[in-house]
């Protein structure tokens, strides 16, 4: 059972790792095109999708971390 949760941890790390760096730093997929980060805004569509889904990723990731630390 060990194994099969390392092979997990490891898929969902780099998928963690592939998520974050889809991320654009400084203020979204707006910087890209040179809007400004000063004015508030939400988070939508392919944004929202990454951010929910690296929260979900991360707290996979503990779980199954802690979970490895049970087993063994």
């Amino acid at each position: 059972m060990q194994t099969y949760l390392l092979i997990a941890q490891i898929i969902i790390s780099i998928a963690l790792v592939a998520v974050l760096l889809l991320q654009v730093r400084g203020g979204g997929l707006g910087g890209i095109f040179g809007q400004a980060d000063t004015v508030y805004r939400t988070r939508r569509g392919f944004e929202k999708l990454l951010f929910n889904l690296t929260i979900l990723l991360t707290v996979l990731f503990i779980g199954i971390a802690l979970l490895i630390l049970v087993v063994s």
